[in-house]
């Protein structure tokens, strides 16, 4: 069966999303274990400017 243009699009961006939310959650566990900021941008692709912001939440909490 033949998925709508709509459904493949709705479809892909819940997967980003959830590859995006364990990226952070990965980064959040790198970041509590006291590696280097540069180094989980490398290996996760997220910014350095999200891994701030985790680390702001990390302190926050």
């Amino acid at each position: 069966m033949r998925e709508s243009v709509i459904y493949q699009a709705i479809k892909a961006e819940g997967w980003e999303e959830g590859r995006n939310k364990k990226a952070r959650e990965i980064a959040a566990n790198m970041l509590a274990e006291g590696m280097a900021v540069d180094a989980i941008a490398r290996l996760t692709g997220l910014s350095p400017e999200a891994l701030q912001q985790l680390q702001q939440q990390q302190t926050n909490e």
